[in-house]
């Protein structure tokens, strides 16, 4: 970590008890407007540094005019983070600057999701908001490692703060680890994380997705969900059916999904379902472009599984 990091450190959020981390000299937290009274009175009433989320409710309003936070949406092409982005944009409080997508350089394929590139595309032009794609490095057997990610990232993100953006956008539901190592990620670059779905319940937020309007299918499923879930339309029928244990918003890994419609689309992506096929013991469909001027794809199983990227 370099010094203009600052050192850091790991604490207990006084006010909601959740472990954050925290940076001496050039921490997440210089970028928040606090009042002189809001100040005096987090210190009577707090021994110790609050988390992101706490302090930022104490927030004042920019100074720049505006209200509203200037905030990227980390994009997976999948329902949760669709919901998220929902949630974002009909709060009012923030100005969604782009979406941001972790894409295989060799593969052409979205991390984990499996799906290709050229829908990625379409998709977020029927979003109609900007797309920033940040390629990663995978090879044959490995994805990308943790470390090359956090280099990458570090680069694409540092662009965004100099336009202002002071918050990502997230679709996490409640993987406490994972959501630390997001926060922790960003505090380096004095940015907040923002989860509009947190700890919401799965069952409910699964129900509420679909009574939205957001049309998915299942573009990966592991193989303990089983190859019938995979390429299947993401609906009422598809919760009945789930294994036990597996969770309806897939939370845990269980399965990935590709957003084709819903209330956030100005108009829904043409896609059709190929052909299903498996890679490091998960299931993908190989979700393809469709409507006119689309070329059919016609490549063996084989071909499609060599082309999904690894993940393990």
């Amino acid at each position: 970590m370099s010094s203009s990091q600052g050192l850091e450190r790991i604490k207990i959020c006084p006010r909601c008890s959740r472990t954050f981390a925290c940076y001496a000299g050039g921490c997440w937290c210089g970028s928040l407007e606090l009042s002189k009274a809001t100040l005096d009175e987090l210190r009577q009433s707090h021994d110790d540094c609050l988390c992101q989320d706490c302090l930022s409710a104490q927030a004042e309003p920019s100074a720049s005019g505006s209200n509203k936070t200037r905030i990227l949406m980390s994009w997976s092409s999948g329902k949760d983070s669709a919901m998220a982005l929902y949630e974002l944009l009909q709060s009012n409080k923030f100005e969604v600057v782009a979406l941001l997508t972790t894409v295989s350089e060799e593969y052409k394929r979205i991390s984990h999701h499996g799906v290709r590139e050229p829908l990625l595309d379409a998709q977020a032009s029927a979003i109609g908001l900007p797309l920033e794609k940040i390629y990663l490095p995978s090879n044959e057997s490995r994805p990308c490692t943790n470390e090359v990610y956090e280099q990458i990232m570090d680069r694409a993100l540092r662009k965004y703060q100099a336009q202002a953006v002071t918050a990502v956008g997230f679709g996490d539901l409640y993987l406490e680890d994972l959501r630390a190592w997001r926060e922790k990620n960003l505090a380096k670059l004095g940015l907040k994380g923002i989860f509009p779905l947190w700890k919401r319940d799965t069952s409910a937020l699964a129900d509420e997705m679909i009574a939205c309007g957001f049309k998915a299918y299942l573009s990966c499923v592991e193989g303990k969900v089983g190859p019938g879930f995979v390429g299947r339309a993401f609906d009422k029928a598809l919760l009945l059916d789930l294994p036990p244990g597996i969770d309806p918003c897939g939370e845990n890994g269980e399965f990935h999904s590709f957003v084709y419609d819903g209330p956030i689309f100005k108009q829904p992506v043409n896609v059709r379902i190929g052909q299903t096929v498996i890679r490091d013991g998960r299931f993908y469909a190989d979700l393809l472009p469709d409507g006119p001027g689309e070329a059919d794809v016609d490549v063996s199983d084989e071909s499609i599984a060599a082309g999904i990227p690894p993940v393990v």
